[in-house]
């Protein structure tokens, strides 16, 4: 199957499980406000089993997504100003290792990789608490109970979940309850490098999974979704979008091997089939212009209008930039579509023509000569 549409998130879920049947992992590209991390939690629910008692009897999947994240909380220690530590939730099956395991050594060589700052775990209270060598003077000092920036807190976390990841692979007995890794979005707050090098080290890490270990990951991520189609195994390769109709939401797959799967290149080819088949809607110069800004940066430009570049006999060459910036900053939702007028749809078009003319994107991309 190439592409399929779903009315709720839950079954999109049980498609994937099925599609995990037959592959060992599957890849999900989607822009921000999808409904990545609901989906996530609708596969992982998916996997449980509830109690008489209500408590939860069985589970097979660990995930990695903004709940995980938010396992970690800080205590800034208000009162003293001095001793601050991040807090552990111990409540959850996540931290089912953590004590007899030794999970200080199991994420130190991989927080090696991308971070200089040091850590310790009280599994006793049930935190950790960060320090720091700094050299003043030719002196080496070590400054304890840091509060660390945002990134390398999500880097920590990150490394924690990998370490647990590893004890998956080995078949760690605490973890033999997991059939399915889940992963959504690890990368927030992360340079480009590191975007590369987490991706990477992700790929290498899951490429020899024993054969019972299943993987999804999902992410907005161009660089990160580009690097793991690269480096694992046969993936299948989704482009997912949600479209609002009548009664609610569809959810929409698209195998990548026949899209480009390149953010901006995936908008481009979306927006050329639009203008040809003449369904133009509002939040389309929204798009474009996203388009325009990423290949400004690639190719340098001070600004995302340097690629507007019309005609000279073109009577409308100074209305384009204001027309996109007034349709790109109004209130039109890419949930809520609402079709241009015809005005628009000609200075869309036009618009959309040139670009793509002037710039050297593959011309196979767009068969059909704009209207």
């Amino acid at each position: 199957m190439t592409d399929a549409s779903f009315d709720d998130l839950p079954s999109l879920a049980q498609h994937l499980r099925t599609e995990l049947e037959a592959r060992k992992s599957v890849l999900i590209y989607a822009y921000n406000g999808t409904g990545k991390t609901r989906l996530s939690t609708e596969f992982k629910n998916l996997g449980k089993v509830v109690g008489p008692d209500g408590e939860m009897a069985e589970q097979d999947t660990l995930y990695y997504n903004a709940f995980t994240e938010d396992l970690f909380y800080w205590d800034n220690d208000l009162t003293n100003d001095r001793e601050r530590v991040l807090k552990i939730n111990s409540d959850s099956r996540f931290f089912a290792g953590l004590g007899e395991l030794e999970m200080d050594n199991r994420i130190r060589p991989l927080l090696d990789r991308y971070a200089d700052f040091d850590f310790r775990i009280d599994t006793t209270m049930w935190e950790v608490s960060f320090s720091l060598w700094v050299e003043a003077a030719g002196t080496r000092t070590a400054v304890e109970d840091i509060k660390v920036s945002r990134g390398e807190e999500n880097i920590f976390i990150w490394c924690f979940f990998l370490a647990i990841v590893q004890l998956v692979l080995d078949s760690a007995e605490a973890y033999r309850w997991v059939k399915y890794i889940y992963i959504d979005d690890p990368i927030s707050s992360l340079d480009e490098n590191n975007a590369v090098m987490v991706a990477h080290h992700l790929a290498q890490m899951l490429r020899d999974a024993p054969d019972r270990l299943r993987v999804v990951v999902s992410s907005h991520h161009v660089l990160f979704f580009n690097v793991l189609c690269n480096e694992m195994k046969r993936p299948r390769k989704y482009f997912l979008t949600r479209e609002r109709q009548a009664g609610g939401h569809v959810f929409s797959v698209r195998e990548t091997d026949s899209t480009p799967f390149l953010y901006h290149l995936a908008s481009l080819v979306e927006l050329h089939e639009a203008q040809v088949a003449g369904t133009l809607y509002t939040h389309h110069f929204n798009m474009l212009r996203r388009v325009m800004e990423q290949t400004a940066c690639f190719f340098g430009y001070a600004r995302w209008d340097d690629c507007i570049k019309p005609e000279a006999d073109d009577v409308n060459h100074t209305v384009y930039k204001r027309v996109i910036d007034l349709m790109s900053h109004g209130d039109y939702s890419l949930y809520e579509p609402r079709e241009m007028m015809p005005e628009n749809k000609d200075h869309f078009r036009r618009l959309l023509k040139q670009f793509i003319t002037l710039h050297p994107f593959n011309r196979a991309l767009f068969p059909e000569d704009a209207r």
